[in-house]
Formats: C-alpha cells, structure tokens, sequence
C-alpha cells in the first residue's frame, strides 16, 4: 500500500511500558517496517528501572515518541490514564508494549476505523482476546458486535472491554471514568470491564481474533503481571467455588453497585 494511505492523522498510538525496552524497540520497529504511521506516538512508562528508561532516552530520540515518566509505579491504571492524558486526536490505538502487530493488521485497522467514522455509538474496535467473547452478533468487514444482556451466564460476558489491543475514540474517560489507580492490573481491568457495560458501552470485536497481534514475552523480558493461586487452581472444587462466586460478584457489581454508573 501506499506510504500516504498509510498515515493516520486523526490516530495516536498509546504504548504503555514497563522494564521492557527491547519489547517496546520490536512493536515500534515493526510499525515502522509495515509503514504504518500515527499522528502522535505516545509511551507512558511506569517507572522503569535506570537501565530500560535510558534505553527509552535513545528510543525516542530514534521513533519520535513521546515518553510520558512517572519518578514512582503508579499501576496500569495510572499508566493508562497519564498516557491518555497526552492524546490530542479524535482516536487511541491502545497496544501494550509486549505485543507485535501481523502482516495482516493495516487493512483490517483501516476497517475498523472506518466502521468507527460511520457509527458513532461505537465506542472500541477489540483486535485480539485469548478466547472467542461468548456472545457476539456478526457484523461487517470481519467484526462482530459485542453484546450483554443480564441473563447471559457464561462468565465471560463481563470482557466487552478488554486491556488486549483496541482502537477507542479519545473520549473514552467521559464515557466510562479514568482507570482506577492503586489496585492490581487484573481489578483495574475488571472495574473499567464493569463501568463499560454499566454505562452502555458498543464494542467491536475481530472475529479472527488471534490474527492480528502476537503477545510474545521473551525470557529476558517476561511479563510482570502476577495473579493469585486460586486463580489459577484446576482443582475441581476449588473451580466449582470460583464460579459461584463470580456468577454472584459479576451480577452484584453490574446491576446492584452503581458507582461506575455515569
């Protein structure tokens, strides 16, 4: 495609980061390679330790981001919310620094955009999931409608949000809040998961889900988020104990606690 079709001016891309800079060097790397350009580049650091944020120095001097620092870690949502802060166009290309786009993802960005432009109520565009979200709506172009509805009982129905790749409209905190900050990534996941169903969020979703994005996480740069045991556990009784109490805490924050409502 041509270079100038490849040029998203009403686009920022937001790259959180923390203590992997060679991760960071390989999403923005790539992006350069398949000629895929934004109107701002915006990495916001979490107070990464002395030897990544020098190699952040270099790198933005060599792909023209901007680097959003914090002199203490703060959380993902506070890293989140400070690198939104700096966004100055109409939308957000959310990619977290351990992801790689494929040779596949210009022309269904393009898509997504453009679905976007046509249909105002749509909030986010998701381009990648560990798992297929279990209620969905075909669409177009390769997109799926996200839907939610009280009775649906599998529990994965609170994921119309998702930390994994998206494209949003820069808006976002009017609609739905700024992340909350000081609390594990995983439960500032679930809270924003919370406030987008509570306050009618739209959400596309890639139907080839896995296609689009690589997480890839090297052994020298692992990934840093850490979930509790029980989690984790496949001990039958334990799972057992872990669905009720979901199914019951899901519908709970949804329908009963409102403080995400706006």
């Amino acid at each position: 495609m041509n270079t100038k079709e490849n040029r998203f001016e009403n686009v920022s891309l937001l790259i959180t980061h923390f203590n992997r800079s060679s991760s960071l060097e390989r999403l923005l790397r790539t992006f350069k390679d398949q000629e895929i350009y934004f109107n701002q580049i915006i990495v916001s650091d979490d107070a990464s330790s002395e030897l990544h944020l020098n190699r952040l120095k270099e790198l933005e001097e060599q792909f023209d981001f901007m680097l959003v620092t914090t002199p203490v870690n703060g959380g993902l949502g506070n890293n989140l919310n400070k690198g939104q802060m700096a966004v100055k166009t109409p939308y957000t290309l959310y990619v977290q620094e351990d992801f790689i786009p494929t040779s596949i993802f210009l022309p269904h960005f393009m898509d997504a955009l453009q679905l976007m432009n046509e249909e105002p109520e749509i909030d986010i565009a998701r381009f990648y999931a560990y798992f297929r979200h279990p209620y969905l709506q075909s669409y177009k172009k390769g997109f799926s409608k996200m839907l939610y509805k009280p009775w649906f009982m599998d529990k994965n129905k609170i994921y119309n949000y998702s930390d994994h790749p998206h494209l949003r409209r820069s808006t976002f905190f009017d609609r739905f809040g700024k992340y909350t900050e000081g609390i594990k990534s995983d439960k500032t996941e679930y809270e924003m998961c919370v406030s987008f169903i509570q306050n009618h969020g739209k959400a596309l979703f890639y139907d080839d889900f896995n296609s689009l994005f690589i997480q890839e996480n090297s052994a020298a740069e692992p990934s840093t988020v850490q979930r509790s045991n029980w989690k984790q556990s496949g001990n039958p009784l334990v799972a057992g104990v872990r669905a009720v109490y979901r199914f019951f805490k899901y519908n709970y924050d949804l329908h009963i606690d409102t403080k995400f409502k706006r």
